[in-house]
């Protein structure tokens, strides 16, 4: 069984190794082995669990409500409706952050057409001149 170094974890993570050791005092990789003199030993099945705590994370869940969701792994099929229930939850908080990005990307285009078009001519009066011939087409 291939094993890592909190270094090799860290790197293929793309995190540090300071926040894997922050991770494990906050109690989310409770199965992390260590050598005889403490230090850690990743496995592949850790490397795994860290990545769906980095996607929790990356939805805004907050440490504690991960460790909660730890938590409920560890007690097995009695908490499966709880586990379910959180990620749909994460998953409506992350459908709002996406419907928001999609507003925001529509103003963003905008705007760069609106800029464009304003280079190509030379002014921003272009602009203007097309909002009152708007004004005037049927």
């Amino acid at each position: 069984m291939t094993t890592y170094s909190i270094s090799e974890a860290a790197q293929i993570l793309n995190l540090t190794s300071y926040t894997l050791r922050y991770y494990d005092k906050e109690g989310l990789i409770p199965y992390v082995e260590r050598t005889p003199s403490g230090k850690r030993l990743f496995k592949e099945s850790d490397i795994e669990a860290l990545r769906v705590i980095e996607c929790l994370k990356s939805t805004g869940m907050p440490i504690k409500e991960i460790k909660s969701f730890i938590d409920w792994c560890s007690e097995g099929d009695s908490t499966l409706q709880q586990r379910h229930d959180m990620f749909m939850e994460r998953k409506a908080s992350v459908e709002a952050q996406m419907e928001e990005l999609r507003r925001t990307m529509e103003l963003i285009e905008h705007k760069c057409l609106y800029y464009k078009t304003a280079l190509e001519s030379g002014t921003e009066e272009i602009h203007k001149q097309n909002k009152i011939a708007d004004a005037f087409t049927p």
